[in-house]
């Protein structure tokens, strides 16, 4: 029994004796209880202390700021195992220097892009938090908040090398200066983005929301995002136009915010009136207008003026004396309907005017503003005032100006019956056929 003992005690000698000589059993034993221990330290630290901060930010009144919140903090919770390994490699026996100066400089370098990942996530919290403003659309600050991250990550790259390297991140500072000229190639376009942006913001030249169009760039819709780099404008037909932020500066773009945000959408459209339609009103046909209850103050006025200027000046010379004319009442007509039209606004610019005339006709041009900026109602309101005027014209004399067609040729060679704004009217065929 005694013997056995001796045995025992001999091989247990042998043992720790062998053990004490091989240091690198001992440097892999104190790694792996440095690495429990920071296991054990980080399933704390998210298990039960994340789990409570976790519950404490569910109560907070901000449901979307808490996800951001628990986002950052468990992410910080990852400092907690890097900070062991930094500290505690120091105390591993027999571990080389420079292999304990290794794994010392990658926790910091781990803490440092832990660090900078958690302040880009409080950026983005802060930007969240900025759009619940109600200016936020008119002064956003995504741009800014891009900057900044760029510049946390460019610092926290700084030192993480500096890390690595164990060197003064002055050091490596002090050499960026002959980078100077490289960085600026590199970052031309961060650049000219950045003061871009900032001249954006300062202007208000765009908004999240505003309807701009950019026909060089096939943009013509509202914009959903304003970053650093890009704009992005959602076209009419769903499409995305990804825009550069510095070619809003370099070049020119239509933004019309000022319609929307006067409550009233313009229309200038012209009837192409035939030239040889124009005339005077006789008898008849001012007997026929006169029938417009529109036209009733207007013919009435307009009457007294011409009787009078007529008396004046013609003196008795009926040719040398004005008249009514079928298109200046037909215009007069025009600006009595728009006036009387629910859908038009009365405090807008209200105009109906003649352009200049030309081979195609005379145009008779509408300038008014609706009270809808909606595009499907703003189109209907057009579409149902030009309805009422394409189709009341022949009343007054008048045909709209229109190149003839195939089929009204045809009716023309054949001597059939055509219609010219005022009736069916027999047209002499220009041949014989057999």
């Amino acid at each position: 029994m005694i013997s056995h003992l001796y045995i025992a005690s001999d091989s247990l000698q042998i043992l720790t004796r062998g053990y004490v000589e091989n240091v690198w059993l001992q440097a892999m034993t104190g790694l792996l209880l440095l690495g429990a221990f920071a296991w054990a330290a980080n399933w704390v630290a998210k298990r039960i202390v994340l789990t409570l901060l976790l519950r404490l930010i569910d109560h907070l009144p901000f449901r979307v700021e808490a996800a951001h919140i628990g986002a950052v903090v468990a992410r910080l919770s990852n400092i907690v195992p890097a900070l062991i390994i930094q500290s505690g490699v120091a105390a591993v026996p027999h571990l080389p220097v420079r292999l304990a100066g290794f794994i010392a400089s990658l926790s910091t370098a781990f803490i440092i892009l832990t660090l900078a990942i958690a302040l880009s996530g409080l950026l983005t919290l802060g930007n969240d938090l900025y759009q619940r403003r109600p200016d936020a659309a008119n002064r956003p600050i995504k741009g800014y908040v891009q900057v900044a991250k760029l510049l946390v990550y460019g610092a926290a790259s700084i030192l993480m090398i500096a890390a690595l390297m164990d060197q003064s991140p002055l050091l490596l500072l002090s050499g960026l200066g002959a980078m100077a000229a490289v960085l600026m190639l590199v970052f031309k376009d961060t650049i000219l983005s950045l003061v871009a942006s900032v001249q954006i913001g300062s202007n208000d030249m765009i908004r999240v929301g505003d309807w701009i169009e950019m026909p060089q760039l096939d943009a013509n819709g509202d914009v959903i995002d304003i970053a650093l780099h890009t704009v992005k404008v959602q076209n009419f037909d769903r499409t995305i136009t990804t825009i550069p932020t510095h070619r809003l500066i370099s070049e020119s773009f239509r933004n019309w915010r000022g319609m929307q945000e006067s409550g009233g959408r313009r229309i200038m459209r012209a009837l192409v009136i035939d030239q040889n339609s124009v005339g005077f009103l006789d008898e008849t046909g001012l007997a026929a207008v006169a029938r417009f209850g529109l036209l009733r103050t207007y013919l009435h006025d307009k009457q007294d003026d011409l009787s009078r200027w007529n008396g004046d000046h013609a003196a008795g010379n009926r040719l040398d004396g004005r008249r009514l004319t079928n298109i200046g009442t037909f215009r007069a007509y025009v600006l009595a309907y728009l006036r009387a039209h629910p859908n038009i606004r009365p405090d807008q610019t209200l105009l109906v005017r003649q352009l200049a005339p030309s081979e195609h006709g005379l145009p008779l041009e509408i300038y008014a503003f609706a009270n809808s900026i909606v595009w499907a109602e703003y189109e209907c309101i057009q579409a149902d005032i030009f309805d009422h005027l394409i189709a009341i014209l022949p009343e007054f004399g008048l045909r709209l100006f229109q190149r003839p067609a195939g089929s009204d040729l045809g009716q023309l060679m054949s001597g059939t019956r055509i219609w010219n704004g005022q009736g069916a009217l027999e047209a002499r065929a220009l041949c014989q056929v057999g």
